[in-house]
């Protein structure tokens, strides 16, 4: 009885340990940096903009959550912001899913046979270093001002991480794996299917959440260059009427739909990879 009772009292004295408030826990506090970070940033924001450093060319964080109200009901160019959103997200989706859906089954087939890859990767070694938006000039010549050659340039931008992505994450997947399989009786098929997809499919996902990043960038090149409608379109009319308020919030929606796109490749990831935090963990 005694053994338990001093148990029980050096429990409760570690916890009492542990719950005591101290200023550096207080100042360690994950919480706690991050309200410091956020609130620092704004600050300096603010501060940049009255002390105009950048002249008249900044403005303050709250001209800019104003002008975002006023989006909401303002229409530019016959659309109202949510028909401006819209029209960013749906050529980002389309040029994504047309881009993942033809990079990452060329990226595993170069990585499982050696004929695709020696007719494929001297091609794509060729064409990766350019960066996407040296494309918008060719694509406006190629397919003038429409739709397609918005989609095209983002087709481009994301083919490369969802190919190189794909392809990486075969060639790394760990040969012990590949071993077990062979000593358990399993021909190449069970390889591929039981091995390689499944170790393999973190990796892909890493190169569809890069490829999202790089589809926004990309559309917003796209319509900075020639556009009636789309968040790019809103960044370049405050340009041309010098409404940095109107730049600001632009940026900061483009942000934000970047942000919940990938929050949504996110949780197809937890839904088809539920095994990749134990991949992570090991």
């Amino acid at each position: 009885m005694s053994g338990s009772s001093s148990i029980a009292n050096e429990t409760v004295d570690h916890a009492a340990e542990r719950g005591r408030f101290t200023f550096y826990k207080l100042i360690t506090n994950t919480y706690f940096l991050y309200a410091v970070s956020i609130l620092g940033f704004f600050w300096l924001w603010h501060w940049t903009a009255v002390e105009k450093i950048f002249r008249d060319s900044l403005a303050t964080p709250k001209e800019v959550l104003d002008m975002m109200i006023r989006l909401t009901s303002m229409n530019f160019a016959g659309s109202n912001l949510w028909g401006h959103i819209w029209a960013s997200f749906q050529r980002v989706i389309i040029g994504f899913v047309l881009a993942s859906i033809v990079a990452v089954p060329l990226g595993l087939f170069m990585a499982l046979n050696k004929t695709v890859n020696s007719v494929v990767k001297p091609l794509f070694d060729l064409f990766k270093p350019m960066p996407p938006i040296a494309w918008v000039s060719i694509a406006i010549l190629w397919f003038g001002i429409g739709e397609f050659s918005k989609v095209f340039i983002i087709i481009i931008g994301t083919f490369v991480p969802c190919l190189l992505n794909a392809y990486n994450g075969v060639r790394l997947v760990d040969p012990d794996l590949y071993d077990v399989i062979r000593v358990l009786g399993g021909k190449r098929k069970d390889e591929i299917f039981h091995v390689c997809f499944p170790a393999s499919f973190p990796a892909v996902f890493a190169g569809l959440q890069i490829s999202l990043s790089a589809a926004w960038t990309c559309v917003l090149a796209a319509e900075l260059m020639n556009s009636r409608d789309g968040l790019g379109f809103l960044i370049k009319r405050g340009m041309d009427t010098h409404q940095p308020s109107l730049v600001l919030s632009g940026m900061l929606l483009i942000a934000a739909a970047a942000w919940i796109s990938s929050l949504g490749v996110g949780l197809l990831e937890r839904k088809l990879c539920p095994w990749k935090r134990s991949i992570d963990n090991v």
